[in-house]
């Protein structure tokens, strides 16, 4: 659905070049589109840079029994991009007085349970509340296909035990977001829906954009899919009153080109109200969006995951280029999204198709095997079975991995490459997982 995971053709319109970037980048955006299609990418793609759309194209269908193609209009599930639309909306009613980040919960929740005391709408906002996710609750796939009120779902997690003390540390939580779009609602008076339409999508002109509904005739929307045995197959049902204000919200390409625009461009929020949603607290986490430098490149990002559904928005402010990949079948939108914008800031991408095996010996091999922790409780174990290294996350299956050098490793079943750095003296002290145009580090234990 809207979980984190961390190791988890038709084209339509037109491209225009901007003087910065050739036809030979373009084209070399094209294929790392391709790379990835129809098996494992079908979607909708832009690229923009200095307000000028490089790339603007849909690739596959958004209904495969009735060949309906994707394209620049086609309407998508955003999962969890949603989460920025729901901290700017707290910000909005921050700076008209309606509350301050700053404020206990429990100023606006009376009857929130005493374990939520310390908790600030602050620490809602940057995962550092220590409310659990629901979403890893036990029994969340028999609770999801259920409809829900706002109240419903804060029932589902309010009396759990906190995993930190508010604050301390930081782990991702639909849990929090939940909450955020509760508060939302309680305060403003509006619902959560109607609040991101009329302060949000109307100002911005987003016409194209809304709150999601398994019910409601919505024009031009994907149907999603997930990949098969032999293809693409249905994706599971999700009632989109569950993923609420974590990630209930469609839009489509240019639409969150006009997001972009709006947000950094001071037509919503005001310069101080900016400044907070994006400064990191923890684990380069602000508010519903991830800040972090790639390759000496400050960006500003979120994805997203639901049924069918797999997301990635970009924003890199000091190049003033936006990437924004929205797919209807699950797979690697956040990779084609971190590789498009590589090749829009001309830096060198290797496709899946492109990399080279190499065979190492069983003595290189075994200095790496251990367990790095890359978050709060997640960590990637390396482990060699049959001459071959092997890796799994935790809560997660097992991904051989394939040499390409003798540092550097790369996967075929998910679209990532994992690194193994030593120190001065030789020692594998940690490794680095890149995936998703994003580079974490994990550290051996």
């Amino acid at each position: 659905m809207f979980r984190r995971v961390i190791l988890a053709v038709l084209l339509t319109a037109s491209c225009l070049a901007q003087d910065k970037t050739s036809t030979a980048d373009v084209a070399r955006m094209e294929q790392a589109i391709k790379a990835y299609v129809p098996s494992r990418f079908m979607g909708s793609v832009l690229v923009a840079q200095d307000g000028k759309v490089l790339l603007d194209k849909g690739y596959g269908f958004a209904n495969l029994e009735w060949d309906v193609p994707n394209t620049p209009t086609t309407k998508f599930r955003l999962g969890s991009i949603t989460k920025q639309f729901t901290a700017a909306s707290i910000l909005l009613l921050e700076e008209r007085g309606k509350l301050k980040v700053e404020d206990p919960v429990k100023k606006y929740m009376l009857n929130a349970p005493g374990a939520w005391d310390k908790i600030t709408i602050f620490h809602l906002l940057t995962h550092t509340s220590g409310i659990p996710s629901f979403t890893g609750f036990s029994d969340y796939d028999s609770r999801e296909a259920q409809a829900m009120t706002p109240g419903k779902l804060v029932e589902w997690f309010r009396d759990k035990p906190l995993e930190f003390e508010p604050g301390t540390k930081w782990n991702y939580s639909n849990s929090g977001y939940v909450l955020l779009g509760y508060l939302i609602e309680k305060i403003s008076g509006q619902s959560y829906s109607d609040f991101v339409q009329q302060n949000i999508f109307t100002p911005l002109g987003m016409k194209d954009s809304g709150y999601d509904s398994n019910s409601a005739i919505i024009a031009h929307r994907a149907a999603g899919y997930t990949p098969g045995k032999n293809g693409p197959v249905n994706a599971g049902f999700v009632h989109m009153s569950i993923p609420f204000s974590a990630g209930a919200l469609y839009s489509t390409t240019g639409d969150l080109l006009r997001w972009e625009q709006g947000l950094f461009g001071g037509k919503l929020l005001k310069p101080e109200s900016l400044a907070k949603m994006t400064t990191p607290f923890k684990q380069d986490y602000a508010f519903g969006l991830g800040v972090s430098t790639q390759n000496g490149h400050k960006m500003i990002a979120h994805d997203g995951g639901i049924q069918g559904f797999n997301t990635a928005l970009a924003y890199y402010p000091d190049d003033k280029l936006v990437v924004a990949v929205l797919a209807n079948l699950n797979g690697p939108a956040g990779q084609i999204a971190g590789n498009l914008a590589k090749v829009a800031l001309g830096e060198k991408v290797v496709l899946p198709t492109e990399r080279k095996e190499i065979t190492l010996s069983p003595e290189i091999l075994k200095q790496y095997v251990g367990t790095y922790e890359l978050a709060p409780n997640f960590s990637l174990a390396i482990t060699l079975e049959d001459g071959q290294l092997v890796s799994q996350g935790t809560n997660q299956g097992k991904v051989p991995m394939f040499a390409e050098s003798e540092t550097m490793f790369f996967l075929k079943l998910v679209d990532a490459q994992i690194e193994f750095v030593k120190n001065e003296k030789g020692e594998v002290t940690n490794l680095v997982l890149h995936q998703n145009g994003r580079d974490v580090k994990g550290v051996r234990k």
